[in-house]
């Protein structure tokens, strides 16, 4: 354990986020696994209610902590309360949200929905009483966490990703410079946040990867499937199953044999399978949506080869570094991923896997079936690869450099408050 955990470590946390359970954010359920193994008492503050159908066992172990959204007539009395106790500061939080995001409307509009939400969580936030406050997303979360950290008098941190620095810009450069702790999962992600000012914080801003627990992942290297390629993400543009389909016929028409399934859901799947279906691979590449992390977990440590062909759209919209691919390469899985974002920090090209430029289905399906037909060399990548994610992006040793940063961040506050 670091030894900055020497310094007084936050007893309880809030955690900030959209949407609890998320499928698609097991990663968010592992760290706060991760600290509450550690001692620390969680609560999660929820901006919408649960609305998926899928929800993982170790989601559902957490939902007593869980605080979430009500009727707004529900939310009326406790928001009320709360204006009249602290109206200077409301005002204040109201007037810079205005002035952040006037030329936003919708996001203003969003913003301001949170705020009511974190108004309506106040009495039973009180009770709790937090002595940090961290949210995953520079989004709506971290608004939310913003505006806590003010009405609570309690610092606060958020963790960015992806979308929310890549696209869209919510008072960014505000929070950057309000949080006692700005994490991000890249280095890559420390340059991109320089733009809104990120180099002036200093020691305030650090990377945290999101790690994979290997007591779940038990390496396999021998006992693949033949033929079987496997990949994991939302359907969405970023993650590049549109540059997949093409380099599948590719194979098809070289007379590869395979076969392809993609797990996940999301807003690509109709025009995904309708392309799938013009290439001539029914039979060969399926959609399965959503699944339990069990059988994701399986498919992983089964897949002959496991391929992330994540892009970069045309709005700037890119991956951060998927943890789908970190569980991979932790299950002894032989990877392809492309150059995109902060990946290349994950996969060292042709020593723990395969890279190949983004939006070039050519070199994507040269590169399967390169692995495909190489055993040898699936077996020496699968081997580095899985070295390289437990010396790096290993759950434990992240969950306690977050923890080590927020016992820096309060010891740095103690100091301030004390000149």
């Amino acid at each position: 354990m670091s030894e900055s955990l020497a310094a007084p470590m936050p007893q309880r946390v809030l955690y900030v986020v959209s949407l609890f359970p998320c499928w698609s954010e097991t990663f968010i359920v592992r760290e706060i696994e991760q600290l509450i193994a550690r001692g620390v008492d969680i609560r999660v503050l929820s901006l919408k209610p649960p609305s998926e159908k899928l929800v993982q066992a170790r989601a559902q172990a957490l939902m007593g902590r869980v605080i979430g959204p009500r009727h707004w007539l529900h939310e009326l009395p406790s928001v009320w309360r709360e204006v009249r106790r602290q109206p200077a500061m409301l005002l204040g939080i109201v007037w810079q949200l205005c002035v952040g995001l006037w030329s936003q409307p919708l996001a203003l509009g969003k913003s301001l929905i949170a705020l009511w939400r974190s108004l309506a969580a106040l009495p039973a936030l009180r009770e709790f009483d937090p002595q940090w406050i961290h949210a995953h997303w520079a989004t709506y979360p971290s608004t939310m966490a913003w505006s806590l950290s003010r009405l609570l008098a309690r610092p606060f941190s958020f963790t960015s990703h992806a979308h929310d620095i890549f696209v869209e810009d919510q008072l960014l450069r505000r929070k950057l410079a309000d949080a006692d702790l700005a994490v991000t999962i890249s280095q890559y992600n420390v340059a991109y946040l320089g733009r809104w000012g990120a180099a002036a914080l200093g020691d305030r801003l650090q990377v945290v990867h999101c790690g994979v627990d290997f007591s779940e992942l038990a390496a396999h290297f021998d006992d693949r499937t033949a033929g079987r390629i496997v990949s994991v993400g939302r359907l969405d543009p970023i993650k590049g199953f549109h540059i997949l389909i093409p380099a599948l016929q590719q194979l098809l028409q070289r007379g590869v044999i395979f076969d392809c399934e993609v797990i996940g859901e999301g807003p690509q799947r109709a025009e995904l399978e309708a392309a799938r279906d013009r290439s001539g691979l029914t039979t060969r590449l399926h959609f399965p949506g959503a699944q339990p992390q069990e059988r994701v977990r399986a498919e992983l440590q089964s897949a002959a080869i496991v391929v992330m062909p994540s892009v970069r759209t045309r709005e700037g919209n890119q991956d951060g570094i998927p943890v789908a691919l970190m569980e991979a390469m932790a299950s002894g899985a032989a990877v392809i991923s492309t150059t995109v974002s902060g990946i290349p920090e994950l996969i060292e090209h042709e020593r723990d896997g395969l890279l190949v430029a983004p939006d070039d289905p050519l070199a994507l399906a040269d590169a399967i079936q390169r692995l495909l037909q190489d055993g040898a060399l699936r077996r020496r990548l699968g081997e580095a690869a899985r070295k390289r994610v437990q010396c790096e992006f290993d759950a434990h040793s992240e969950a306690d450099r977050l923890l080590a940063q927020m016992a820096s961040a309060l010891a740095r506050r103690a100091r301030e408050r004390a000149q």
